[in-house]
Formats: C-alpha cells, sequence, structure tokens
C-alpha cells in the first residue's frame, strides 16, 4: 500500500511543539472521541476509538509507542489496533522545521501489517478511512494546543 504523507502548520516553534508530539500519552488524549486508558507514559499510551466504518464495528484499541526521535526536528511512531477479528501496525515519521513563527510538519505514515477483516478490505476503502482518520488526527493535536 502507498505511504500517506502530508504537511501541517502549527504556531507553536519547534522547541515548544516537539515536546508535545514526543509525550505518547498527549497525542493518546487528542484522539476525537477516543477513550485513553491509565498507565500512559511519554513512550507508550494506549486508547480505545469506535471507528464507525461500514466495513469495521465495535471499538478498536489503538497503542501508540514513540520509536525515536531527535529533538526539535524528528520523531518517529508506531500505531498498533487491535480488534475482534482485526489489526493494523503503522509506522510514521516527522520532521519539523521553523515557519515563520511556528513550525512545518512534514509527515509520512506506512501501514506495516493488516491482519483480519482489513486485510481483506479494498485499499480505496482503507485508504480513504485513513484518511479520514489522519485529517482527523491532526485536528485533534490542533484542538489540544489551541
Amino acid at each position: 500500500m502507498q505511504p500517506f504523507e502530508g504537511e501541517r502548520i502549527f504556531a507553536l516553534p519547534p522547541n515548544q511543539l516537539w515536546p508535545k508530539l514526543r509525550d505518547a500519552a498527549f497525542l493518546a488524549a487528542c484522539v476525537p472521541d477516543g477513550t485513553p486508558h491509565e498507565g500512559a507514559t511519554r513512550d507508550r499510551a494506549v486508547v480505545t476509538v469506535h471507528p464507525g466504518f461500514s466495513f469495521m464495528r465495535g471499538s478498536l484499541d489503538v497503542t501508540i509507542e514513540v520509536l525515536g526521535g531527535e529533538e526539535p526536528t524528528t520523531l518517529s511512531y508506531t500505531q498498533k489496533s487491535k480488534g475482534i477479528g482485526s489489526s493494523s501496525e503503522v509506522e510514521t515519521a516527522l520532521t519539523l522545521t521553523p515557519h515563520e513563527h511556528g513550525t512545518k510538519i512534514t509527515w509520512r505514515s506506512e501501514v506495516k501489517n493488516l491482519g483480519g477483516l482489513l486485510k481483506m478490505a479494498p485499499n480505496g476503502l482503507i485508504r480513504g478511512a485513513a484518511n479520514r482518520v489522519i485529517e482527523d488526527g491532526w485536528a485533534g493535536v490542533a484542538a489540544k494546543l489551541a
């Protein structure tokens, strides 16, 4: 599957934005309509979501793990989801660069594994759903930072 890529602009400078994005617990709290689990840390957090896609019902537990990064310029994560009859693993890399008075984030996400029902879903359906989740996720981050 083709990777997902894009750019986002935030008002905070990289040295203020990077620590927020480096915090898995913060990211879990940004997931729209998500329920973060107790015990989240800067390195790992779990959030339960209810996707509401026609091809996937019920709930998913999404584990966000920070893989690494170099302050204040790069970060990488893995997002693993598991639900009844489905699973996925996605790796995401961010590059933060100064932009006017804020930060430009260039991001790239790659689906590493799809399991269960997701493996059988058409690529176009997966891409459409993933694009919606990505946009909602960035909107959640922007809302928490506002």
